[in-house]
């Protein structure tokens, strides 16, 4: 069975991608609760978020996408803190395609995080991964998210009509891709490793 590696992947000075531990659940389950992320994100009820449900979700649920090989559930943290997440979904290990979704806590957006964060998972599933092609699906309206896609060297490819849902219904997801002949992406891109170290065992 494919499964993507339990490792920590530096992004910036102070910024790293790791697991979600127990000892986010508080943190994790305020930041849910932001309206700008419920409007873009169907994320599931009940509302609000429960900690001890959101301790669950950091600890078992994460950790059991990982090893069933259907994601990679991480945690964008500056400085030791939790600043958003990021996951790889939607794989198909044949034909060595992903999905990445993203997104920040208030205070960290405006300042690169999330571009500098999904260029660097884009990086590592194309150049230490092997991965031919990944996707970021956007809702039409989402225009943070989209200059996201631009500043982390995605290509626009069109729109998918009524390809996704949000809490207030139906909507057309903008398609952006990095595929692995992109500069920067293909055979011979440079050490990506070297930003990547093993994960700490999990502290529930």
């Amino acid at each position: 069975m494919h499964v993507l590696p339990d490792v920590v992947i530096k992004v910036e000075d102070a910024a790293d991608l790791t697991g979600f531990t127990a000892s986010d659940a508080t943190a994790l389950a305020t930041a849910v609760e932001d309206s700008e992320i419920r409007r873009w994100l169907p994320l599931p009820d009940p509302y609000p978020y429960p900690v001890a449900l959101a301790e669950e979700w950091s600890t078992n649920v994460t950790e059991s996408i990982r090893t069933s090989g259907a994601g990679l559930v991480r945690c964008i943290r500056v400085d030791g803190a939790l600043a958003g997440c990021i996951d790889v979904k939607r794989i198909n290990w044949r034909a060595r395609t992903a999905e990445i979704g993203y997104w920040l806590k208030l205070s960290y957006r405006g300042c690169g995080h999330a571009s500098a964060a999904v260029d660097a998972r884009a990086k590592w599933l194309l150049v230490e991964r092997s991965f031919e092609r990944v996707e970021l699906r956007i809702a039409t309206g989402n225009r943070a998210s989209a200059a996201v896609a631009v500043r982390a060297g995605f290509t626009f490819e069109g729109v998918a009509r009524n390809a996704g849902f949000i809490h207030a219904g139906r909507v057309d997801l903008e398609i952006w891709s990095r595929i692995a002949g992109d500069s920067g992406c293909g055979p011979g891109a440079g050490p990506a490793s070297r930003r990547e170290r093993p994960a700490e065992p999990l502290r529930r």
